[in-house]
């Protein structure tokens, strides 16, 4: 599919060069050339990190480039679909919203239908009860005396629910909660869902990597603010 089917962004490498010249042959030589070949992270999952920062960071201007980039690397429209739906909940709902207008045009340009997006109600993936269970527990002993509401829609809603839909594997899900945090600047969050992305299958090789990709779309204070934290689940999960 060529660039003139699926028109990619409102801007070109060209009219960056009319700006800043130096800004256009970075983004050629250091993500054109280098970031996106670089082999720690499959292109499959770079659109993944890319499309997940650009929603967190509500950077509109770059989805139609990166949705359709995403999809040429193997990326499905179900599992955009889905990436949406959750990172409403981990990016907040104004900026889910936001993306909607140009998501909708890449599929209508695509001929991406409703039938190939994520269903509404899904036959959920099976419960690990025992955790569900601890961490539910653990959440309602810090939280549920001031902030039962919150306590509950954390269970109800997300973790019996979001977590549990098969339009994202649980690794791709990590994955883009992992890529939302850091591209948010929300360290604090990162420890546990690291060590849930590395549970669900995410490498060590593949999270740093990550982090790698997000300087370029997040920001370098961003990726700094997060290494140590990632350095340190590396670290705790060796000792164990």
């Amino acid at each position: 599919m060529t660039q003139a089917t699926h028109p990619r962004a409102g801007i070109t490498l060209a009219d960056v060069a009319a700006v800043s010249p130096a800004l256009a042959h970075i983004t050629q030589t250091a993500i054109v050339d280098d970031l996106w070949s670089r082999p720690g992270l499959a292109p499959r999952d770079r659109g993944v990190v890319t499309l997940a920062a650009l929603v967190a960071r509500n950077a509109t201007i770059g989805l139609p480039h990166y949705a359709n980039l995403a999809l040429e690397r193997g990326v499905t429209p179900g599992e955009i679909s889905e990436l949406l739906t959750h990172l409403a909940f981990y990016t907040g709902w104004s900026n889910a919203f936001s993306a909607v207008p140009f998501l909708q045009d890449v599929f209508r340009q695509r001929g991406i239908a409703a039938d190939m997006l994520a269903p509404v109600a899904p036959a959920l993936l099976p419960l690990d009860a025992a955790a569900e269970t601890q961490r539910a527990a653990h959440v309602d002993a810090q939280f549920g005396a001031v902030f039962p509401g919150m306590v509950r829609n954390t269970t109800d809603l997300l973790f019996r629910d979001l977590w549990l839909r098969p339009g994202l594997a649980p690794r791709d899900r990590s994955l883009v909660t992992v890529s939302a945090l850091i591209a948010a600047g929300q360290v604090a969050q990162i420890p546990y869902h690291l060590n849930r992305a590395m549970d669900n299958g995410l490498t060590r090789e593949e999270a740093g990597e990550a982090v790698t990709h997000l300087a370029f779309y997040a920001g370098w204070p961003c990726a700094f603010s997060a290494m140590p934290v990632v350095q340190d689940v590396f670290a705790t999960r060796s000792a164990a």
